[in-house]
């Protein structure tokens, strides 16, 4: 195999596939990512941790064909302090050397024929494209809401659901839930009936960082049993769906709310910041009380002590002692755009939403931490 490519495009096709890899798994191939020409004037390159195959293409001048696979973490490494635009790659036994003007590595691989099978010839008859800055945005903001503690576990997924020109999006972890619905493009095959996924919250979160390489209006989404095809540009992700019944999320909502406050976003993270230098790390617990056009937030640790801020806000209800995660809070703020918040409260131990001033539909609910005492 020798092949002679563009030093930032081949990077960048590394940094996409990378994110299949597994630096730490039983089979050290998994941390490797499999190089093959294919033709003349392209390289394919491929990363798998068996759940999540990742591949995309990248332009070259093929010299003799073959494939290898190397350490994708080191490869990355290396290709980022070239000082030219054009590198060699060429591979000698279970050596390949990487040449670009004066500098020069040799890099141990594996052989290709140790690297797992990536299922590709999926039929791709349920299908969607959609617009990729929309569909990102709503990955975004829902994501972090996902359990993370098990692949397996339904609440670690996203659910996903487009019918006609809305997309609507949510994900919860039992103790908050995020919703999203975002007005797009729909070009799927079939417009009468919505197009439904349940996915791994990783997968997507993923999908968002690739969106930011990969340089593409528009994202085609293709389902196959409980398989599903993710294309944007030159790049391929394939997962398998999640199989389950995913909780009726939207009867979690409450209707109304007697109480409402309106918060600055940059004062609120400012304070919750400061008051979180005391907090309990193993509750991160820190109390928020409402009254009169302020917000106190207190929080407190035995080992450490308390602290205390308050801010200027809109509020004109009934005065009201809730506490919560605040990391929960803090995720929240530093994913939504809007300047100013609405909080709508309503029992000390009911569920709570936050969500932005703006026209956006987009909510965040969070359940309150009762209070000692």
């Amino acid at each position: 195999m020798k092949f002679v490519a563009n030093k930032d495009e081949f990077l960048n096709g590394i940094r996409i596939v990378e994110r299949a890899t597994v630096v730490k798994g039983l089979q050290p191939v998994l941390a490797n990512v499999l190089i093959e020409t294919i033709g003349d004037s392209q390289i394919k390159l491929t990363a798998t941790d068996f759940d999540l195959s990742i591949t995309t293409m990248v332009s070259a001048t093929v010299e003799d064909e073959g494939k290898f696979t190397l350490p994708a973490k080191k490869l990355g490494e290396i290709i980022s302090r070239l000082n030219d635009d054009l590198m060699k790659v060429e591979l000698n036994g279970a050596t390949a050397t990487i040449t670009c003007k004066n500098s020069k590595f040799d890099i141990i691989g594996i052989s290709a024929n140790e690297f797992p099978a990536v299922e590709e010839n999926i039929a791709e008859n349920d299908c969607m494209e959609i617009e990729t800055q929309p569909f990102t945005k709503a990955i975004r903001q829902v994501v972090s809401a996902a359990a993370g503690y098990e692949t397996n576990n339904l609440l670690s997924g996203v659910v996903c659901q487009v019918n006609k020109n809305i997309l609507e999006m949510a994900a919860t972890d039992g103790n908050r839930l995020a919703r999203v619905r975002e007005v797009v493009k729909n070009t799927s095959t079939d417009e009468e009936n919505p197009f439904e996924m349940l996915i791994s919250s990783k997968v997507l979160a993923e999908l968002s960082k690739i969106s930011l390489l990969a340089d593409s209006e528009l994202i085609k989404i293709c389902k196959e049993d409980k398989k599903i095809v993710i294309s944007i540009d030159k790049t391929r992700i394939i997962t398998r769906l999640m199989q389950g019944q995913f909780p009726k999320y939207n009867q979690l909502i409450p209707q109304s709310f007697p109480k409402e406050a309106t918060v600055n976003k940059g004062d609120l993270i400012s304070a919750l910041e400061r008051v979180a230098v005391m907090v309990n790390e193993k509750n991160s617990i820190v109390k928020f009380e409402f009254a009169d056009n302020t917000l106190k937030l207190s929080g407190d640790s035995p080992e450490a002590g308390n602290s205390e801020d308050e801010i200027d806000i809109k509020y004109m209800g009934e005065p009201l002692a809730i506490a919560f995660n605040y990391k929960f809070i803090l995720e929240f703020l530093k994913i939504v755009e809007s300047e100013d918040i609405k909080v709508q409260l309503n029992t000390p131990l009911s569920a709570t939403v936050f969500a932005p001033c703006s026209d956006e539909d987009y909510i965040y609910l969070v359940m309150p931490v009762q209070l000692r005492g």
